[in-house]
Parts: C-alpha cells; structure tokens; sequence
C-alpha cells in the first residue's frame, strides 16, 4: 500500500521458523477472564477483536488491503483478510502444522519474530489462540499461492479436523476464520452489531487506505468503510454535531528512528506518530489516544507528549503577541484543552503498556517524540494562519479565566471526610448505614417523588437526593457556571468522589447511583441531562458500573384483590388477556409523583422485585459523537431523538 510506511516483508520468509512458542493453553478456559477481561458481553466482543486484530496487523504490515467481519443469523463470526496467510507448513517444535500451532497453543505467533512484524496490535501473541480455547467450534481456511487449506477445532481448542489440502482457488493468499463461542463458559448473549460496526469503522480511521466490510446477516445490512484521510477524516466526522472554532484540522505524521531504551548496544527501531486536532466551541476536552490501533483509555506518554506540546506553543504565541503580559499567567494544560477534539495514534514496534488490558501506553522514548513532531505541525499552523490563532488564544483566556471561577465553586464541594455529615447538601435524606458497598443514591425527580421515596425506602441502606426540574445541560455551560448550579453540586457533595480531573474513587459514599425520574419524554430528557453530567465530569462512575437507571411502571392493573404493575404497553395487554371474563381497572402512571410511599418501594425501589438497568461504557469515543449530538446546541435532533425512543429504553449501552 502506498500509504503504509512499513518495510514489506517478502511472504517466503514468512514460514515456521517466524513462529516462536512460549506455553500451552489450558489456563485460558479456567480463568478467561486473565485474557479477555471478563466472560461477559465485553470479553465475547474481546473474542472477535483478537481474531480482526491478526487481520489489522497484516494490512498495517503491508501485506493487507481488505477486511472483511461477517455476523450470521445463528450468531457465528467470520473474519475474511487478503493477507499473506498463515503459514501451513510443520512447525518444528510441535511437529504439527504451523495454523494449529498458531491456534492451539498460547503465545504461538509471529508477534515474537520481530522479522514477521513491524508493528502489531497483538502483543502477548495470544489472540488467536484464545478465541478458539472459548470457542465451541473454530473453522480455518488458509489460501497460500493460490493453494486452500482447511483446518477445524472444537471442544475449546482440540483439533478434530487436521491441515488437509483442498485444491487451487481463486483466492491467492489470506486467511478466513469462522467460530462460535462456547457459551458453557462465556455468558450468554448475542453479539451486538453496533458493537462491532463502531470498532470496524475506529479501525478504517486509523489506517487510512484499508478497506474494512461489515455484514450482518441478522438484518442483511452492510457496511463499508475506507477513509484515505484517515485521521483528518475522523476528526471531522466527532466535531460534525458541534461548532467548530476554526475551519482547519491540524494534522500531521511522521515516522523516526529512535534508539532503544536502555539497549546495551546501538539498538535502534522506527515509531510512527499521527496527530490530528481541531478546536470547537464547546467547553469540553475530547483527546482520544491509540497505539497500534488499541485505544489507551487511561492514556500515557503518547498522550503526556501531545498535550505538553499543544501548552508549549499556545503559551508561546500568547506572550509573543502580548496577550499575556507575566509568565505567572502561563495557560495550564486543562485551559489549552478546552474545547479541543484530537486523535494521538502510534505505531510502536515494541509497545509497553502499564498493566494487563493495555489501557496506559509507557514506553518513556515515546513522549519527546510526539511532543516534537506535534509542536511543529501546530507551530506551523499557527503561523500560516494567524486569524485562527488568535481565535484560538482568545478562546484559551476565556478558559483560564472560567477554571480560575470555578475552582471556588469546586471547593465549595469537597469535605474533609466523604462521612462529614455536616457538610451534605441539606435536601439530602442520607441513609444510616456507612458501608459504602451496600448503600445506595437515589437522584429522584421532583420534590414530590422524592417526598414518597423517603418515605418508602428503606432509610438503612438508600439515601435520596430530590432534583428540582432539569439540570443544567453542561454539553453547552461554561465550567464556573455548572460549579455554581446548585443541583448540580448537591450530587458532587453527595456521591463523595470529586469531579474531573480530581477524581478520589475510594470517597465514594455509595455502590449505586441510582437515577429515578418518570417514565415519559420529560422523565428521558432529565435522564440523559444526568448522565451527560456523569460523562463529562464524572465518569469513573460509568466506567466502574456505579450508575443505573430505575425502571419505574407505567400501569396498575388490579382485578378483584390482585394488584399487578405493568412495565411496558405489552405487559398490560397480557394481563388484560389473562382475565378476558372479569372485571379490571388500570391506571397510568403519568408519573413518580402518583404513587404512594408503599407503591414507589414495591415497584420502584425494593431490590427483589425492582427493575434496575446499569449504564456501561463500551466506547468513549462513541458516546462522546452520541452526547454533543443529542446535548448539542442543535435542539431539534434530541427533541426527535427523545419523543421516538423514550418508550422503548430498556438497556442503557452508552
């Protein structure tokens, strides 16, 4: 590929020798959750990730143009590249193919032969050989010069179906794998397509020139990206629901030569950087970083470099043209970020990454590398466009000056102790117990549902927080102003934990933050205003399963002495159905403010019979594009968002 920097590597040389092992695979079915994060949804889409990454790293190495994911009717996943094709020769170790090796025995792959890889999103070279250890079946074919090969698992990774030979096709090289999960282990639950189009679509972004296929059999749809801007592209495509502050994206790569850390001898491997950035009107920070197309969510030295470099330039222009007078006025890092949309990508032959699930990048070389190399594309910028320059500098001031306020609110919230009951907001009904695991938060909407929701709760373990109206929508506030707004920092002072960036998750003064407001298109608009405060300024919250939504019903239905609640429009059909001969009354719920004490805790709030959905956090990225647009300064879409779907929320997949 034109675009791809790497050094082709010639498929010959490509065999059994590039394969190195390190150990067997026993250890993946009794704790899956050491290798794909947890036997849940998550870790089954982590299933699908590990396979369509092996397929990533052929077409980041060259020798890839197209990828190609299938979901089927039955839940089965296809993964179809045009890469060079597994080796299928006898690997001399284990005296069997080299694609069994590869997919039965852990740490078996060409991710170790630095010869086979330049750069490879597979680190621990597990990948594929756990999905097939999860796997109830796993089907291989492999095309080698044009020559088909077939290869079949089950059971967890046994080979039931030996590397046989299948003739010439038409295909000259790649490979195809096909499986289902073994959900004896895995949860159950069905793969979801949403899922796996966002991942699918992230990966185009990030390799500019690859052409990547979706189709879903389920709902014969298909899906087709292809972005030669790459990057460029992706940033205009997360700041199209918000108004931009200047018209051009900053964008720039550029791959170095940089000597190993630490190496005995003058050891020297190439990194490749990629930024892209834009400024926007918003009041929020959207910096997203990669390296080799893993999403690091917690960040790193990649991330570390870039915004050391985006400070470095802004407070250098602003003194060079006498907008700031002392250096003792410097921006901060958190002003220069404000209202910032960017992408960090690295391409690293040898990432290192703080702990097991690869969220914080660490190798030390990586963070003067792309502070330089983003300094002098933004350096250059600046000075080829002066008008948005000062645009941009003007808008920093006015984020200095807004953190400057609302760091006073922000220390109106804080306690010494997050049990300092003397501090707690006064509207507060907290609850006795100080176990923070087993208490819960009800945010409950309107005095009058919070008045029967203290009575009704069982004051031990549930504390409520009535909220008056709607909160503040903080997608469109300055930062002083939601530090002032007094719903607002009720929750802050209640929940214990601080706000972004000062986060002390061991303050947390309850398991469940629990948001309760009416079922109707009002009680959704309150809820999505909640959870965009929780994003933005909250958001360990989601991202550690704190935050859930109460399900309150929309009918009584009562025949004779038996009362039941009916959730849905359905559900009270059925019991209609079920007593076709007697006489029934219903009454609709128009909101939390008509049920009695006994009702709200029998319904709503006693955690045997409730309805609770927890709010996850599958893709920041995602949710951020998901918040600007339904909270955004263009009203109408949330208006026709809300009025369509208010009805049918069941899960709440952020």
């Amino acid at each position: 590929m034109s675009d791809n920097k790497n050094t082709p590597i010639d498929n010959n040389s490509y065999n059994a020798d590039s394969i190195k092992i390190l150990e067997g695979l026993e250890a993946v079915r009794k704790r899956p959750g050491m290798y794909i994060g947890s036997t849940g949804v998550q870790g089954l889409h982590h299933m699908v990730w590990e396979i369509v990454d092996n397929s990533i790293d052929e077409a980041m190495g060259g020798f890839a143009t197209r990828v190609i994911v299938t979901l089927t009717n039955d839940g089965t996943i296809i993964v179809d590249d045009d890469g060079r094709g597994i080796p299928i020769d006898v690997h001399p170790k284990t005296g069997k193919s080299t694609v069994e090796t590869v997919l039965t025995v852990l740490h078996a792959g060409g991710k170790f032969d630095n010869n086979s890889y330049k750069i490879s999103g597979g680190l621990h070279g597990v990948g594929a050989s756990v999905t097939n250890a999860l796997s109830k079946w796993m089907k291989v074919w492999v095309a080698r010069k044009s020559i088909n090969y077939f290869v079949e698992f089950a059971n967890g990774g046994h080979t039931v179906a030996p590397l046989k030979e299948l003739g010439p096709c038409e295909k000259q090289h790649g490979t195809v794998v096909e499986f289902y999960p073994d959900f004896t282990i895995m949860e159950q639950a069905p793969f979801d397509a949403a899922v796996i189009a966002a991942r699918l679509q992230q990966l185009a972004y990030l390799n500019k020139g690859i052409k990547i296929v979706f189709i879903n059999k389920q709902d014969d749809t298909t899906q087709e990206w292809c972005y030669a801007g790459g990057l460029e592209q992706y940033i205009v495509d997360l700041n199209r629901d918000k108004e931009n502050l200047v018209k051009s994206v900053v964008y720039g790569e550029e791959e170095k030569k940089v000597k190993v850390p630490n190496s005995s001898e003058d050891q020297y491997y190439n990194i490749r950087v990629e930024v892209a950035f834009q400024y926007n009107r918003t009041y929020n920070n959207s910096t997203y970083s990669f390296c080799n197309n893993i999403n690091t969510t917690e960040g790193g030295t990649h991330e570390d470099g870039f915004k050391l470099a985006i400070a470095k330039i802004i407070n250098r222009f602003a003194i060079e043209k006498k907008f700031m007078k002392d250096v003792d006025e410097k921006f901060t890092k958190e002003d220069v970020l404000e209202g910032l949309t960017a992408i960090i990508s690295v391409k690293h032959p040898n990432p290192q990454y703080e702990g097991q699930t690869k969220r914080k990048l660490g190798n030390t070389e990586v963070r003067p590398l792309v502070n330089d190399i983003t300094s002098n594309i933004f350096e250059k910028y600046m000075l080829e466009n002066p008008e948005e320059a000062i645009l941009i500098i003007k808008k920093v001031m006015l984020a200095q000056e807004a953190r400057r306020k609302s760091q006073e609110a922000k220390e109106a919230t804080r306690r010494n102790s997050p049990f300092d009951s003397a501090s707690l907001p006064g509207k507060l009904a907290d609850c006795t117990w100080k176990d923070a695991s087993i208490c819960e938060l009800f945010l409950v909407e309107g005095d009058s549902a919070g008045g029967s929701a203290k009575t009704g709760r069982s004051r031990e373990f549930q504390a409520i927080l009535p909220l008056r109206g709607k909160i503040l929508n903080v997608e469109k506030a300055k930062t002083n102003k939601i530090f002032e707004n007094e719903e607002i920092t009720a929750m802050i002072t209640a929940i214990g934990i601080g706000v972004n960036p000062e986060f002390d998750m061991t303050k947390i003064r309850y398991n469940k933050i629990i948001i309760m407001t009416d079922a109707d298109v009002d009680g959704a608009h309150i809820r999505i205003l909640l959870l965009t405060f929780f994003f933005r300024y909250m958001c360990p919250l989601i991202e550690q399963g704190h935050v859930y939504a109460a399900q309150p019903p929309l009918y009584k239905f009562s025949v004779n002495k038996l009362v039941k609640y009916a959730y849905s429009d359905q559900e009270l059909e059925d019991f209609k159905n079920e007593h076709k001969d007697q006489r029934y009354n219903v009454q609709r719920y128009k909101g939390l403010g008509e049920m009695n004490p006994e009702q709200l805790w029998e319904t709503t709030m006693d955690p045997s019979v409730r309805i609770l959905h927890r709010v996850t956090l599958d893709d920041a990225i995602k949710a951020d594009q998901d918040f600007s647009f339904l909270m955004g300064d263009d009203v109408q879409p949330r208006k026709d968002f809300i009025s369509k779907n208010a009805k049918y929320v069941k899960n709440l997949d952020i």
